[in-house]
């Protein structure tokens, strides 16, 4: 937590000349009273505040908390593969600004670009389309098996969203999920692929009180809209789940 509130000195570089009084609750909220209220680990929090700044497009508070959040446990590959990921839910128009700063911003941390290649699909189709599908079916269930032949954006989501980017090594399967999960709750307009997200979380055991923290620690960036609107979508495919 004590590393958390780095971010209070960087929004302070920001702010606090211009705007003294409400700074002053706005670091009091996000970095005291959220901190203690959520019990989630530190990467997880960090995690999810890059999918959801990504999700929202906050770009310019996106620069302001990637140094936080590599001072709080994430790696380079892992802020590098929450970026990458978010193509696929994002699209590239919105995500390509994200490669620049993350870019500089590793750079000026003194990692050294390219990092290692976390892939592990080739870029044969029918490589990519096997491991896609299989995927999806241990996330989603049986049911997935030949989704790829009922159309062309389907094999697209098997062999590209789940054969490019699900296959890379850097986070694992719940991790993932857990970040399109954020991706798709900051976004709004996505309760039907939210709902699937959600559900696809608490079978990998991402279950409803996570998912819910989860949302809860990005209620100071995101805002309480679609704060409620994400929990609701929660409860429901708990729901869901429990007939």
């Amino acid at each position: 937590m004590e590393k958390i509130k780095n971010g209070v000195e960087i929004h302070e570089t920001a702010l606090k000349a211009t705007d003294p009084e409400v700074l002053e609750r706005i670091n009091h909220f996000t970095f005291e009273e959220v901190q203690k209220d959520i019990d989630l680990p530190v990467k997880t929090k960090m995690l999810s505040i890059l999918a959801y700044l990504l999700g929202m497009q906050a770009i310019g508070e996106y620069k302001l908390m990637l140094p936080v959040a590599l001072d709080n446990e994430v790696t380079p590959v892992e802020a590098k593969e929450v970026v990458y990921q978010a193509v696929d839910y994002l699209g590239l128009g919105r995500v390509f600004p994200f490669f620049k700063v993350t870019n500089k911003i590793l750079l000026d941390c003194g990692v050294k670009l390219p990092l290692e290649n976390q892939a592990t699909t080739s870029l044969d189709e029918q490589d990519r389309l096997a491991k896609g599908e299989e995927t999806q079916m241990r996330l989603f269930g049986p049911q997935m098996k030949d989704f790829a032949k009922k159309g062309t954006i389907n094999k697209w989501l098997v062999d590209n969203c789940f054969g490019d980017y699900y296959t890379r090594k850097g986070l694992d399967d719940r991790q993932r999920e857990m970040i399109t999960f954020c991706y798709l709750a900051a976004q709004g307009g996505c309760e039907p692929q939210l709902l699937a997200h959600a559900k696809a979380n608490i079978g990998l055991g991402n279950d409803k009180e996570f998912l819910i923290n989860v949302v809860l620690n990005n209620v100071p960036f995101i805002g309480y809209p679609r704060s409620l609107n994400a929990i609701s979508v929660v409860n429901q495919a708990d729901s869901e789940l429990n007939k």
